[in-house]
């Protein structure tokens, strides 16, 4: 797969409201250090190659940027790395951030905001992405406790012209039935991708084509990391070159972990890919409505994420990487190019 031509997109396009992207975008939680997201060990990322690669990924197609103003690590932001990349903003691009936790100046996790404080989170990514307005700003909350308040709160923003668009992130689906009484909801976040627990699996799939239905779309997050979460990728997850040599990724085969990882092992060396590239391929295949952050603060890995929105796994791939997934797709890719 020659990444360097293929640009976002390849991906398909999907409408957060009236705002149209392309499947692929990027996730900004990893371009402000080197190693363990939120990790206070963590040294600084490079300035200037983080820049590099927000600019190369507008590049090839990217227009659609998740982030948060809780991205940081001791000395860069996300959102001051991206207003410093990108602005002034292409016409195309959505911004996508998230409000309710929030980090003190020396990352410490504070309490998650209340309704009154909300407004403050927004203002501050305002100042930071140097914008009037936000595209979408996306409600996180822990628990399964009513948000119908804290939603309300950021509806009053919409309606002041601060927000565009809401969305949700770690919910359950009565937590969006009980938004979209209060007002329009276009995304989703979850946390979710190949190798969740079979329970979860089922969770997800039957939310994914819940939303789908409403015509909202569903961005899973630790797509590529998984159960590794905030650290990341292993480096033997990034290049087709080690697919072959790492069978089970270092976990026991007789596992279905292990027999997983095994067949992402097969199938990437087979199609010439990388690990990564193919949980990205999988991640689309669950639905038109999906929509894939992947992040990386390295231009080579990059460019191999934005290429996965080209790669179409068969009938019999799916199946090898997900048994119990059936073949692996909630909806259908129709119309998109094969």
């Amino acid at each position: 797969m020659t990444s360097q031509t293929i640009t976002a997109a390849a991906s398909g396009t999907w409408n957060l409201g009236d705002l149209r992207v392309n499947r692929i975008g990027f996730g900004a939680m990893r371009i402000t250090q080197d190693g363990a997201a939120f990790d206070p060990d963590a040294a600084p990322g490079d300035r200037d190659r983080a820049i590099r690669v927000l600019r190369r990924a507008v590049e090839l197609g990217v227009n659609h940027i998740d982030t948060a103003a809780f991205y940081f690590s001791r000395l860069r932001s996300a959102n001051e790395l991206i207003n410093r990349a990108l602005a002034p903003y292409p016409d195309d691009l959505v911004i996508a951030t998230k409000v309710g936790p929030g980090r003190d100046p020396s990352g410490a996790w504070m309490p998650h905001a209340t309704p009154g404080q909300l407004r403050g989170q927004v203002e501050q990514n305002l100042r930071e992405l140097g914008r009037d307005h936000l595209d979408v700003v996306n409600l996180r909350i822990v628990g399964t406790d009513s948000i119908a308040e804290r939603f309300g709160a950021l509806a009053e923003l919409r309606e002041a012209g601060l927000i565009r668009h809401l969305g949700l992130s770690n919910v359950r689906p009565h937590h969006l039935a009980e938004a979209q009484a209060i007002a329009p909801v276009v995304c989703v976040q979850n946390a979710f991708g190949l190798g969740f627990a079979p329970e979860q699996q089922a969770e997800q799939r039957a939310f994914i084509r819940l939303c789908g239905e409403q015509g909202v779309a569903y961005v899973p997050f630790y797509a590529l990391a998984g159960q590794h979460r905030e650290a990341g990728l292993r480096p033997a997850d990034t290049t087709a070159d080690t697919a072959a040599d790492t069978p089970g990724n270092g976990t026991d085969s007789d596992t279905p972990a292990g027999s997983r990882a095994d067949a992402v092992s097969a199938v990437s060396q087979a199609r010439g890919v990388s690990p990564a590239q193919l949980r990205l391929a999988w991640t689309l295949h669950l639905g038109d409505n999906v929509l894939a952050i992947p992040g990386t603060g390295k231009p080579d890995h990059l460019a191999d994420n934005i290429a996965a929105g080209a790669l179409r796994l068969s009938e019999d791939e799916l199946r090898l990487l997900d048994p119990d997934g059936q073949d692996g797709r909630t909806g259908d890719r129709a119309g998109l190019p094969r």
